[in-house]
Parts: C-alpha cells; structure tokens; sequence
C-alpha cells in the first residue's frame, strides 16, 4: 500500500511539474532575443522584428503582447508618407471622433536610442514619445509605438537634412552646457561683466562644436533614404526598436486611410490580436 501512494505522489508532483513549466511556457513562449510578433489588424498581418541591443523595448513590447494589451487598439494617429502609430489602450472603446494618444500603462522607459545602427528607415519599429520639453530625457511611451513610412529623399535634400539634424544638435547642447553653467551665466549678467560672460559664451561655443563634431549621415543611411525612404529628421530623437520583415503593404494601405483634422482615421482601423511566434517558424 505504502509504494501505491509513494508511486501516486510521485506521478501527482510530476504532473504538477508538467503543468507549472507548460504555463510558464504559454507566458513566456519563446526566447526574447528569438521572437518575432504578428499583428492582425482589420487590413491585413503585420509581423516585426525586434532588436536585442535595445531590451528594455523589446522585452516591454513581448510582455504587453503576451498579455494581449494590443489587441483591439486603434491606429488612432495616421500620417500619408510619415508613420502609423497604434498602442494607445484608451482607443479600445473609443467613440467616433474622439481625440486619442494620452494613454499608456502608467510608465515610461529609459531611452535606448542606438544611433546610427538603428535609425527612421522605411519600415521601422519606434517608440512614441512625449516631447523634448516635457521629456528631455528622451523616455518612451510605456506602449505606444508606431511603424515609419515616410518618403524617398533626393541627395541635395538629404544634405539639407543633414544639416537641420547638426544645427538642432548643435543648438541642444548648446543649451545643456548653458543650463549647467546657469548661474555663473547669471552672475556675470547681474554684475554686467560682458567681457567674461562672452569668454564664457565662447568657451561653451567650443565645447559644442567639439562635442558635436561635423558628421555626416553614413552612406549606409543616406542610401535607404534615397530608395526606400523614410523620416530622417526624427533620427536620435527616438527609440528604435524593431522593423517590419513583413506586411509593409498593410502599412501602406493603413497610412492611406482617411483621416480627420486629429489624424485619427475616420473608420476604425485596429490590431485585433497581437501574438508571439519565433524566428524561423
């Protein structure tokens, strides 16, 4: 009798062995650094590919997927040769004609912005994002996201793009070393001492400048924006996370959507289910 029960007990805690890894394995399906996500939306799947070197976003966007945090969001932000975003999950329910994109789960996540190697290319995967001035440290939207279209650029475009990005940059820590050295700035004002301040003007001038340096976009970059297009300007600003591998035609026929004055499409256009699939399947 006593080996009956041992033998029971043994097959009972093997079952619950069996059972345990088998739900850990519905949560946690595949490898992060191996996952791939299809989205169905009412126009058609949508798979992407997330990058490893930017985890805090690829492990973000797979737990909201496993948890179906996706599925039945809106693109409720719809631009023609710009972007379709999606993740807002206030747009779930929302009625016709509402303004859409405040909502997110309660969180942001630290900037993970790999510049040059990731970049706004067609068919890129990003973060949305609060802007510079409320959010100067770049941090994302807990789960917002949109998928770039953009346009094809011509060379004498790319270098006035080139351009504005340097100037910006230049223009952007400029004022950090400004704010950092904010009040010795505001001494020499108030003693009106011109001759220091604008020694100091031109220390952080050099400093900027250094910093900053003259480069140019590598050719690699130059050449996808010249033929499969995309949004340069947003370059360094955004997280980029991933890319679409296939369904760029759903994306192209979403951004064609129309649209009202919110850029919200006015017939409903959402992820009805979003799921985990590993590479290579």
């Amino acid at each position: 009798m006593k080996r009956i029960i041992t033998a029971a007990a043994s097959l009972y805690l093997g079952a619950v062995a069996a059972f345990t890894q088998t739900k850990m394995e519905e949560l946690n399906p595949v490898d992060p650094a191996d996952a791939l996500v299809e989205l169905s939306t009412t126009m058609g799947d949508i798979t992407v590919e997330l990058y490893n070197d930017t985890p805090l976003h690829r492990d973000n966007f797979l737990k909201l997927v496993g948890e179906g945090y996706y599925d039945g969001v809106l693109f409720h932000r719809v631009i023609d040769q710009f972007m379709v975003q999606t993740g807002d999950p206030n747009s779930k329910d929302a009625p016709a004609g509402a303004r859409l994109g405040s909502g997110d789960p309660s969180y942001t996540i630290e900037a993970e912005i790999v510049y040059p190697r990731h970049y706004h290319k067609y068919g890129a995967l990003a973060a949305a994002r609060t802007g510079d001035a409320m959010n100067p440290e770049k941090r994302s939207s807990g789960s917002q996201f949109y998928i770039v279209t953009g346009t094809k650029f011509t060379e004498r475009q790319l270098e006035v793009a080139d351009m504005k990005k340097r100037t910006k940059a230049l223009q952007d820590y400029f004022q950090k070393l400004a704010y950092e050295h904010r009040d010795s700035i505001q001494a020499l004002q108030q003693a009106g001492d011109h001759e220091r301040l604008e020694a100091l003007r031109q220390q952080l001038i050099k400093e900027t400048e250094e910093k900053v340096g003259a480069e140019t976009l590598p050719e690699n970059i130059k050449a996808d924006y010249a033929t499969i297009g995309g949004t340069p300007h947003l370059d360094g600003g955004y997280t980029v996370f991933g890319e679409v591998i296939k369904g760029m035609d759903v994306v192209e026929k979403i951004q064609k959507a129309e649209t009202d004055a919110a850029d919200r499409p006015k017939e409903d256009i959402r992820i009805v289910s979003a799921k985990i699939v590993k590479k290579n399947n």
